[in-house]
């Protein structure tokens, strides 16, 4: 957390270049940088909060805010219309999870431990969760895809209510019914480093300025896209994920230093599966509300890459172990993605 917060002198810097008006490029990526560490924060004070509130409470609070960062940034870019970009970074939450997140951490743990294990029944657990996630995702789009005039909207909508359902019904299972077996990591006992007024006025004042942030950050995509050449889908996919996620990504590398690749796993996929129960749901019920409506319709190759990325973790998470080489294959995968979309 340290070094990240030498970023949070982007704050002011993108203050400035708002008001001046002085480049929107410049004011995307201040904006950009200065989300990392103030979503570090935000993932920090939900974290102490939760000490205070219970295991129980407080996975319930780690399981909603997990993307918090990420999810205001879209909700800025869904009111501007951009709805390339809220379903791009979607997919981006998710191949970057699984790729990227693990990746990194499979790699950089393994030059330090020759094999690390972690359970394969909780690793089971995680991505048969996230293979259903996926599928939610998957179905709708290739229906309103290869249907002529499809009722994309309520169909959206129906899809997104059943999804939301079974996040529900997973928080149940993880946090009540099989919390020793789903989020074991809950069961260690710790003691808050801040206390609760910290916490809650850090969450406060963090969230306040990610959300100025982010109005930044969306207002500055169509400029960086026009100056510099580059797709939404790209900045959708690779660019808003890495901004939202980087001090959750952090955290995950720092556990597989730790050996806890039970904590990498379950960072890694947890998200990837909150982003497809959770997030998107609550983007296209919010849309629909805001007179934004969006559809759950992806591209071919979003469709691929997500089935990809969720296909090879699994196979990868199926002996319960792990090594650098399987990190150095999963981090490949993503930047062979990552050029794809770079040229889309």
């Amino acid at each position: 957390m340290k070094f990240l917060n030498l970023l949070l002198l982007a704050i002011p810097a993108s203050i400035f270049l708002q008001l001046s008006g002085y480049s929107p490029v410049l004011l995307f990526v201040a904006a950009g940088l200065s989300i990392i560490p103030l979503a570090g924060y935000m993932g920090k004070a939900t974290e102490e909060i939760a000490l205070y509130v219970g295991p129980r409470v407080g996975g319930l609070l780690n399981a909603t805010f997990g993307n918090a960062a990420e999810l205001i940034i879209t909700i800025f870019a869904l009111k501007a219309g951009l709805y390339e970009v809220v379903k791009a970074s979607i997919t981006g939450s998710i191949i970057g999870n699984l790729l990227l997140v693990l990746g990194l951490s499979m790699l950089l743990g393994g030059f330090k431990f020759k094999i690390q294990k972690f359970n394969r029944a909780t690793a089971g657990v995680h991505t048969s969760m996230l293979l259903m996630a996926v599928t939610g995702l998957i179905i709708p789009a290739v229906f309103l895809q290869t249907h002529t005039n499809p009722a994309a909207e309520p169909f959206s909508l129906g899809v997104a209510g059943v999804l939301m359902l079974v996040y529900v019904l997973s928080l149940v299972f993880s946090l009540h019914t099989h919390k020793d077996v789903y989020r074991p990591s809950l069961e260690h006992a710790e003691t808050p480093n801040w206390s609760k007024l910290k916490a809650f006025t850090v969450l406060l004042v963090a969230t306040l300025f990610v959300v100025l942030e982010s109005e930044f950050l969306v207002a500055g995509i169509e400029p960086v896209v026009k100056t510099l050449g580059i797709s939404e889908l790209f900045i959708g996919v690779i660019v808003i994920p890495i901004i939202g996620n980087a001090a959750e990504h952090s955290t995950s590398v720092i556990m597989a230093l730790k050996n806890k690749m039970d904590i990498s796993l379950e960072i890694a996929i947890g998200s990837s599966t909150q982003i497809a129960l959770f997030v998107a749901p609550l983007l296209v019920f919010l849309g629909y509300f805001m007179g934004q409506p969006l559809d759950l319709i992806f591209t071919t190759y979003e469709l691929v890459v997500i089935i990809m990325a969720t296909v090879i973790t699994a196979m990868i998470s199926m002996d319960g172990r792990s090594n650098w080489l399987e990190g150095a294959q999963l981090l490949s995968a993503y930047a062979i993605m990552a050029i794809a979309f770079l040229f889309v």
